[in-house]
């Protein structure tokens, strides 16, 4: 488990953060968060250093996309989705699982 401030985030910018030892990449997205394994399943990139659009995050190393929400890999060269996280918000406060 990990807790982080909401308003420390910065919309559609990725931070890296630990959830039980696991690297994790958070990001916000308007009013939502999304909280994904940190490591790229196609090299050992962090997605935490990649570029969101929309409800997608783009590996820096290869261009491999995922959806945030669901962790799917949307483009090659990766093809095994990401773990995804549980996040739960109590007002500004966000709690983070596996």
């Amino acid at each position: 488990m990990s807790e982080i401030a909401f308003d420390t985030l910065v919309d559609g910018k990725p931070i890296a953060i630990e959830v039980d030892g696991t690297p994790v990449c958070v990001v916000k997205v308007a009013d939502e968060v999304f909280a994904v394994a940190d490591t790229c399943t196609h090299s050992e990139a962090s997605l935490s250093e990649g570029e969101v659009t929309g409800n997608k995050i783009e590996c820096w190393l290869h261009g491999a996309e995922f959806d945030l929400k669901t962790g799917k890999a949307l483009t090659p060269p990766a093809t095994e989705s990401l773990k995804t996280f549980n996040v739960e918000r109590n007002g500004n406060q966000l709690t983070i699982t596996n």
